[in-house]
């Protein structure tokens, strides 16, 4: 019992009344209010806030008010248990409190300010979340009168979207969770609210084919790549379930709440799953592993395709289509974070395809008067765009190149009672998910192979072998004839699957028709389709890629087709910044461990890039080259090409530039706050000319500061002002900045680099990969990212992710700005 407490205690006999006796928990990581409507001596309300283990409480007498300029009296109570907040019924006559409770209102609330120093000072705001009261919301303590305690508060509703001028606070007059009203709580009459026919439920799984079903009598819904989650609801309770039974209400809080206010205690059974949805409403697994670390900053969606139970009666019998068209009905006013799983009926291969184009990862196809049997018996189907599935974990490897961390995991799937080897992942790890794949590893090592069969090693390598307890997402390109993976890569750790049901998926195909979408993709179709697997090498984009397993990068281990396959992805965002103008490229093709190369001149085979013939100052004639499309771009990763530099001029319009960069080069010894002030100098100089500038990593020591321009001036013209802009920061700042390209003018300085705005002279382009441990990349970022975003803080994997929310650079060439 905490000193907390004790007044609560010390006020009730528990061998009479039934409520709960005070005991400290541990706080949760969402806090819980409840309001308490308390016929006792006096009829109130109590409002009860959990903080630090227990409920802070207030008696209302009037209850809350809507209306913003209602002040209601709240009188500070002692504190009450946490378990006080699940007590409706009757407290006995001559007990404290003596009358009846009921449960009026519950949620969640949030501090907006410090919880403890608003306790103290006297002034308390925060949000309700509940099913009565929502929004903004203060307590402010008066000040006590003579011979008064500083018990007494006054409870206020702040201006927002749920203020009213009219209280419609009485008209709620039932139990939030019972449905009784004071009367029949009072009485002892049974709970009104109703009960889902059943508890628990094994999910209705899809059968992966690769054949479409041509009969009218299919619906096709996109496959969402997200947790398969039954939503129970009853009253005002909500149990989110994964399919192997795991609960993770706690873990989608926000999902949870918005069920609970949108059912508004109507019992039902929902199947569907649980997403994180990018800037184009395409379902992002990494963004949700991330949630599942860190859930700040990341909002999900609960899209749901399926009603099994509604107000008690038992739906998994009715016809598939009817049931969705039910559902439909109930979600058409539902919150923004709750979505119906829209279908198309027959049309499948026209919609796989679609899908595909779209870089989804596939669909479902289900027969429209099929029951919910909760088996895979071919009812619902899996069409996949590329070859994805779970896998067991059954240990890891380190190669003697590495301290720590992960070189490789070891897969399998169980046929029957055996765990078999199914081959190794050894790429797709971000730094976090390495650190996190070590600490989940160190309470499960093992002395023995958890396989069937032990998996040779290779050379070089320390095998640690794990319980199989870990369910890994996996991509890969095919199945070997030994029945191994090839090209695996890991995209994350699966909670919600149990690694007993994690078995090898065949495309058996138990449907109606011979069309194979593989085979019939048309030469344009088969650019966009994601890999082709030959003996040793892969076709990504259109383009034969050797060697897709050299390793290019050791820490992180990251292979060719890594590198590629990056290319391929970012190619939308970075090609509006590369394609038609004139390269220079840095080539590591044994990896950036061994020797690389400059090169700004095509060779012999000048496949998928266009070479021109240019002159120089000396009057000397040279060829140089640039690329024109995606093809290109794969093409270059292909021959071991990792960075892009381009000129600030178009090759149709080569002597008039239209992009200046100013690259902020820092003594070796400076500090980053110290480069970041010098970022905001030269987007202050350039705002004073009115010129809108953008913002980039380097992938290296500083930053880069980009400016676009309508092309209307030579070179000359071009290089002499951005040299007059470095003078101008060196003349106002010259303890901070030197225009001066010579090292030993740049001690305690940075460099403002306008050398690189010259005819000839390059820049590292957007999104491109540096040749340097750590596979850094050069990143647009927004403003406001400057303070967070360190000029070496984007990795390959990071940059992949930032392209799924909003290009901070989405303007950039709509400036039409003009050099005078």
């Amino acid at each position: 019992m905490t000193i907390k407490l004790e007044e609560y205690n010390q006020k009730r006999n528990f061998e009479r009344t039934v409520e709960p006796e005070g005991k400290a928990e541990d706080p949760e990581k969402h806090l819980k209010f409840v309001v308490q409507h308390h016929a006792a001596r006096r009829d109130h309300y109590d409002l009860r806030l959990e903080w630090d283990g227990a409920l802070l409480s207030w008696a209302v007498p009037k209850g809350p008010s809507y209306d913003t300029h209602d002040k209601r009296l709240a009188v500070q109570v002692e504190d009450h248990p946490l378990e006080y907040r699940n007590f409706e019924g009757t407290i006995p006559k001559g007990e404290y409190g003596g009358g009846v409770v009921m449960l009026w209102d519950e949620g969640y609330w949030e501090p907006q300010s410090d919880v403890e120093e608003g306790l103290c000072t006297g002034s308390l705001k925060f949000i309700l979340k509940g099913r009565r009261l929502k929004g903004k919301w203060a307590l402010v303590r008066l000040k006590p009168k003579a011979g008064e305690t500083k018990n007494n508060w006054l409870l206020l509703k702040e201006k927002d979207d749920y203020a009213k001028t009219a209280d419609k606070i009485p008209e709620f007059t039932t139990s939030i969770r019972t449905g009784r009203t004071m009367t029949e709580i009072e009485k002892g009459e049974e709970v009104k609210i109703t009960r889902n026919p059943f508890d628990k439920v094994n999910v209705q799984l899809a059968k992966l084919v690769n054949t479409i079903p041509t009969s009218e009598d299919w619906l096709f819904e996109l496959k969402y790549d997200g947790y398969r989650i039954l939503a129970y609801l009853e009253g005002s309770n909500v149990r989110l379930i994964t399919r192997n039974g795991n609960d993770y209400t706690k873990r989608f809080t926000d999902i949870a709440y918005s069920l609970i206010d949108w059912a508004a205690g109507r019992a039902m059974i929902l199947d569907g799953e649980m997403v994180i949805l990018d800037v184009e409403g395409k379902t992002d697994f990494q963004a949700l592993q991330n949630y599942m670390r860190n859930p700040k900053g990341q909002h999900l969606t609960y899209i749901v395709f399926d009603l099994l139970a509604l107000d008690g009666e038992d739906f998994r019998g009715h016809r598939l289509i009817d049931r969705k068209e039910t559902l439909k009905a109930l979600m058409k006013d539902s919150h923004k974070n709750l979505r119906y799983s829209q279908h198309l009926e027959g049309k499948g291969k026209e919609f796989f395809h679609a899908a595909c184009q779209a870089n989804l990862e596939g669909i479902v196809g289900k027969k429209a008067n099929s029951i919910y049997s909760g088996t895979r018996n071919g009812d619902w189907i899996k069409l996949k765009c590329e070859k994805r599935q779970e896998f067991v974990i059954g240990g890891y490897t380190l190669s003697d190149k590495k301290t720590s961390g992960v070189s490789s995991l070891l897969l399998g799937i169980y046929e029957g009672e055996e765990l078999v080897y199914a081959g190794r992942a050894g790429t797709g790890f971000t730094v976090q998910t390495m650190k996190e794949l070590e600490d989940k590893f160190k309470s499960i090592k093992r002395k023995e192979t958890p396989f069937i069969r032990e998996p040779e090693s290779k050379k070089n390598e320390e095998i640690t072998w794990l319980e199989p307890v870990l369910v890994a997402e996996i991509k890969f390109a095919e199945w070997t004839e030994d029945h191994l993976l090839r090209q695996a890569s890991f995209k994350g750790l699966r909670t919600d699957k149990d690694p007993r049901d994690i078995k090898r998926e065949n495309a058996n195909d138990e449907t109606e028709s011979d069309e194979r979408p593989e085979e019939e993709q048309s030469p344009a179709e088969e650019l966009e389709r994601p890999m082709n697997a030959t003996d040793n090498s892969i076709s990504i984009a259109g383009i034969k890629v050797t060697s897709p397993d050299k390793v290019i990068f050791e820490n992180p281990e990251i292979t060719k087709v890594d590198v590629v396959r990056y290319y391929e992805r970012i190619s939308e965002r970075m090609l509006p910044y590369v394609c038609n103008r004139i390269l220079s490229i840095v080539r590591c093709p044994k990896g950036v461990s061994q020797s690389c190369f400059f090169k700004k001149h095509p060779g012999p085979d000048n496949k998928a890039i266009v070479t021109m013939p240019i002159t120089n100052s000396r009057g000397e004639t040279e060829d140089y080259f640039y690329i024109e499309n995606i093809s290109g771009l794969i093409y270059e990763a292909q021959m071991g090409t990792l960075e892009f530099h381009t000129w600030g001029s178009r090759a149709n319009d080569l002597e008039k530039p239209d992009m200046m960069v100013f690259d902020l080069d820092p003594d070796e010894e400076m500090d980053l706050e110290t480069v970041r002030q010098g970022v905001k100098d030269v987007k202050s100089i350039l705002e004073q000319l009115s010129l809108k500038s953008y913002l980039k990593t380097s992938g290296g020591k500083g930053y880069h500061v980009v400016v676009p321009f309508k092309p209307t001036v030579d070179w000359e013209t071009f290089h002499d002002f951005a040299r007059r802009i470095a003078e101008v920061m060196e003349q106002q700042w010259p303890d901070r900045y030197t225009s001066n390209v010579r090292k030993v003018n740049r001690k305690n300085k940075i460099f403002i680099d306008w050398i690189r705005n010259g005819r000839g002279a390059t820049s590292i382009a957007p999104y491109s990969v540096r040749a340097r441990n750590g596979a850094r990349v050069s990143m647009p970022i927004t403003w406001k990212e400057l303070e967070t975003v360190e000029p070496d803080g984007v990795s390959m994997a990071d940059a992949l992710i930032r392209i799924n929310g909003e290009d901070p650079w989405k303007d950039f060439f709509q400036i039409d700005q003009r050099l005078k």
